[in-house]
């Protein structure tokens, strides 16, 4: 069994598999086969499967808190709250001090809470523990659905319960600010360049023919005077 929880953590599922069902064949009447097979089956998220051996582990061991909170995730995987959060319910019951059973309750209240009205299971849950509990709704619906809504609201409840829980503070902070972010308007679009004129504008096109008028102008006048003090040179040469 030790080589199988090995592959497990190895991510090795198939050589895990094989190992628990050996050792459950081995010794069926061992809940640890059951609870290691069935905690390889819900990280692979194969809830039934895992339901299946967390309940015979149970049934084998009634008082092993590990099959009980496991069974509550594959519960969760499942989508029955109610069941999970009984399960959750009874480990704290025994330990209330055990952190994984007490999110598992809080993801139970949130889920209902985000869909349809809490179940009293869950109602008694959270009025046992509640600073936990809202905590983890909260987180549960910022992440998952984005409420920052009632996000907020659970923050600012478990504050008001305890004030000085610096982590609830922390995350009231981020869930502001990211609803801040939500809501804020769409920027303004940057204005598009006014496009320059080009260097052939009708402007441009009459100044360059004023100018080459001009040109052509003086370079016939200069021509002219040239031409007259030509012919000018050239009689007074024959009547000399």
């Amino acid at each position: 069994m030790n080589r199988g929880t090995a592959y497990r953590a190895l991510q090795k599922y198939d050589e895990a598999m094989a190992d628990f069902a050996k050792a459950i064949e081995i010794a069926p009447k061992d809940e640890m086969g059951y609870i290691e097979r069935g905690q390889t089956f819900v990280m692979q998220k194969q809830y039934t499967e895992a339901l299946a051996d967390l309940s015979k582990a149970a049934e084998l061991k009634p008082d092993n808190t590990m099959a009980i909170r496991l069974r509550g995730f594959a519960e969760i995987g499942l989508g029955d709250w109610d069941k999970a959060t009984a399960d959750f319910t009874a480990v704290l019951q025994k330990d209330p001090t055990m952190r994984r059973p007490m999110n598992g309750v809080g993801s139970c209240f949130a889920a209902r809470r985000n869909t349809t009205k809490p179940s009293p299971i869950t109602t008694r849950a959270w009025r046992s523990n509640p600073i936990p509990t809202l905590r983890k709704a909260g987180l549960h619906l910022r992440n998952l659905s984005a409420n920052y809504e009632k996000g907020i609201a659970d923050y600012q409840q478990t504050l008001r319960i305890n004030p000085n829980d610096y982590d609830t503070q922390q995350r009231l902070q981020y869930a502001q600010s990211a609803l801040a972010a939500k809501n804020a308007p769409p920027p303004a679009p940057t204005p598009a360049p006014t496009p320059q004129p080009g260097l052939f504008t009708p402007l441009n096109i009459g100044i360059g023919l004023v100018v080459l008028l001009v040109l052509i102008g003086v370079i016939f006048v200069l021509a002219r005077r040239r031409g007259g003090g030509e012919d000018e040179a050239a009689s007074s040469g024959r009547i000399r």
